[in-house]
């Protein structure tokens, strides 16, 4: 197979391997995405643990255009339903931590791929809390951004909200809002008042405005359902009030202070920026590639040239 023009330029191939999609890249020694490549091949997509079969599909050929740089994979991959379990780190992690963490794994082809470990933290009430893949975003944003402290939030299926000092995770909590809002929606008897391609953006500023009151989220999620019945919903209303409901009661619950960070598609970053400037709160948007950075600066540390 040709390899790419640029290959001599590659000093780390890397990997996000996630629970539903795959995202890797071709990196030179300061971290410039020399080539990057998207699957919907996340593990829960892979068929009988065939791992190395699907990452020789994936970037086989840069295996071979490339036999000698370091190759680092973070995400679900490295869970207890990924390629190999690694164990997680307790905070306060910093990329250093991470790197003398990694797990090596021999392909059959000889070719030595290192695993990144997940995180782990405990609340102020002792509640163990988890994440993989998360972190490597976070550090890459956090070294992007600078300054000693940062509050960083992934929303998503399970939004996590971070705070990094001096470099290293010091802490951090996972919030279920997208699992809950799509199992509400499809599942329970809310989502049959819902229109599911309609949007409203008032409606969504109402829900968020309305985490705010008190009742707690259960009674705030069945009076989506009153509302509809007293025509203070339609269906074309109550999907987006619902929307900004589950986000507003997540943003609440994390208490942000300062500035939030957001790492994640344009889509949803818009929605938590609106959500958080309800609450009273400041957001911004980190720019795509946290992944990318993050991994770029294990592979220096890996390499032993720094970053």
């Amino acid at each position: 197979m040709t390899s790419p023009p640029d290959a001599e330029e590659t000093a780390a191939i890397v990997a996000d391997w996630g629970t539903s999609s795959f995202r890797a890249y071709r990196l030179t020694a300061d971290g410039e995405i020399l080539e990057g490549r998207r699957a919907a091949a996340g593990i829960m997509a892979i068929d009988d643990g065939a791992f190395e079969d699907a990452f020789e599909a994936l970037v086989g050929d840069w295996l071979d255009a490339v036999p000698v740089v370091p190759v680092v994979l973070s995400g679900m991959i490295a869970s207890r339903q990924g390629w190999r379990e690694t164990p997680y780190l307790e905070c306060p992690v910093s990329v250093d931590d991470i790197a003398d963490a990694l797990s090596p794994l021999t392909m059959e082809r000889g070719r030595v791929l290192h695993l990144a470990p997940g995180l782990s933290t405990r609340g102020a009430d002792g509640v163990p809390d988890v994440m993989r893949g998360e972190e490597v975003q976070i550090l890459g944003a956090a070294d992007s951004i600078g300054g000693d402290r940062a509050v960083l939030c992934l929303p998503g299926t399970h939004s996590k909200w971070a705070t990094v000092e001096g470099r290293r995770v010091t802490g951090f909590s996972t919030h279920m809002t997208g699992e809950v809002f799509d199992t509400v929606r499809r599942h329970t008897i809310l989502g049959r008042a819902i229109e599911h391609a309609a949007w409203d953006d008032e409606a969504f500023r109402d829900g968020v405005a309305r985490s705010g009151a008190t009742g707690g989220l259960l009674h705030h999620l069945f009076g989506v359902r009153a509302a509809g019945l007293m025509g203070d919903l339609t269906p074309e209303t109550a999907g987006a009030f619902l929307s900004g409901l589950v986000i507003g009661h997540e943003i609440r619950a994390a208490g942000p202070s300062g500035e939030v960070h957001l790492i994640g598609e344009e889509d949803i970053v818009t929605l938590y920026l609106k959500a958080l400037a309800i609450v009273g709160s400041r957001g911004r948007a980190v720019p795509p590639g946290a992944a990318a950075r993050g991994l770029h600066l294990i592979a220096a540390r890996l390499r032993g040239d720094g970053a």
